[in-house]
């Protein structure tokens, strides 16, 4: 009997001892489920505010893929606008300006000045071919303040019949408004 009660001494204390860890278990399981779950929440937070990261990245992407940013085609029409305007005046200025010279120039009876246009009317060459054949006139190279009347006007007053339609019409994709200072342009001659 001292045996059993021996045997069942030690049963209560190893069942005592088993219940006393499984509380200190149960107790730490707990403890690391509350933090299992602090984490995902954790991860859940972050997976949100990594979606919300994209989501505006792909956006400043699509803004910054733009042409021009705030620029739109209709703004760009008018800045074009405006500026080939600011040109016209410019080029009517410097017309204005010309003739005023050549008025007064007429009133002092001084020479013509050396900048005014003064065409090389012995250089022939065929030029720009046409429907009907080569053209034969004249290479001209453009000179700061040209303008294509101007410069019709030079060669008529060297005897060389030409306006300046005519020369727009021999240099086709010439800018009557933005000549270039040195291009060599066609300076058609009059038929025979």
């Amino acid at each position: 009997m001292r045996k059993i009660s021996f045997w069942l001494f030690i049963f209560a204390f190893a069942a005592y001892v088993a219940h006393g860890q499984d509380d200190a278990t149960q107790q730490q399981i707990d403890k690391l489920s509350g933090q299992i779950q602090d984490l995902l929440d954790a991860q859940a937070a972050q997976g949100k505010r990594i979606d919300t990261l994209e989501k505006e990245i792909s956006d400043l992407q699509d803004k910054s893929n733009q042409p021009g940013g705030a620029a739109n085609p209709d703004d760009l029409k008018k800045l074009a606008d405006q500026v080939q305007e600011i040109d016209k005046k410019r080029q009517d200025d410097n017309e204005r300006v010309l003739k005023e010279l050549e008025r007064l120039d007429k009133a002092l009876g001084v020479a013509t000045p050396s900048r005014k246009t003064t065409p090389n009317i012995s250089a022939t060459s065929t030029g720009s071919p046409t429907s009907s054949g080569p053209q034969k006139g004249y290479d001209y190279s453009i000179q700061a303040g040209d303008t294509l009347s101007a410069i019709a006007k030079a060669y008529r007053a060297q005897g060389i019949k030409v306006t300046a339609s005519q020369i727009l019409a021999a240099n086709p994709g010439l800018n009557p408004n933005s000549l270039i200072v040195g291009k060599k342009i066609f300076i058609p001659a009059p038929p025979q």
